[in-house]
């Protein structure tokens, strides 16, 4: 991610920008970042993913939402583009432009070597700022490897983990699972 040139920024600043950019960047306390391009991998992971699930989440009321969705974290902090987002019942979004959830139950994002320790530290910590997100889940692009951390009833993260082809990962916050073969088809030898 590369740093934009001026000291800091506003949300509105930040959004007007950005509905008019043909590139994506994400917004933090202040400052936008531009956003690299995925690899071969990373975009066969999230194409599996979202076929998943769009299979699962047919006749529920939940919606799912690729790369181009952005969340919102909480006012004046934090928009990203989760490589997935879920959201399930009313859809929640900053304003009438309908481009920016603020209430997903589910995010995933599929893990790059630039982008790892971001994902797991400091995004995963305005991630869990959001009161409506139940369930964050990463996925390794370079080995066989998802994590699942779900949110307790007491508010405390929990973390469960599938390193083998044969598993399945329960998504109990949608009510659907995840083969690990299926999502890493096509992407691993």
């Amino acid at each position: 991610m590369a740093l934009a040139q001026r000291a800091s920024f506003t949300p509105s600043e930040y959004l007007q920008q950005e509905r008019h950019s043909s590139e994506r960047h994400e917004y933090i306390q202040g400052q936008i970042y531009s956003m690299a391009g995925a690899s071969r991998e990373h975009n066969q992971l999230v194409f599996n993913l979202a076929g998943l699930l769009h299979a699962q989440l047919r006749q529920r009321p939940c919606s799912a939402f690729v790369a181009d969705m952005r969340v919102r974290t909480r006012i004046n902090e934090a928009y990203f583009y989760p490589d997935l987002s879920v959201v399930c019942g009313a859809m929640q979004f900053e304003d009438e432009t309908s481009d920016t959830l603020t209430n997903p139950i589910l995010i995933i994002e599929v893990l790059s070597p630039t982008t790892e320790g971001y994902d797991r530290g400091a995004k995963f910590a305005h991630y869990r700022r959001l009161e409506s997100l139940r369930e964050y889940i990463l996925v390794a692009q370079d080995r066989v490897s998802i994590e699942r951390y779900t949110r307790n009833a007491q508010g405390q993260w929990l973390l469960s983990e599938a390193t083998e082809l044969e598993q399945t990962l329960q998504l109990e916050a949608i009510g659907c699972e995840l083969g690990v073969k299926a999502v890493y088809e096509k992407v691993l030898s």
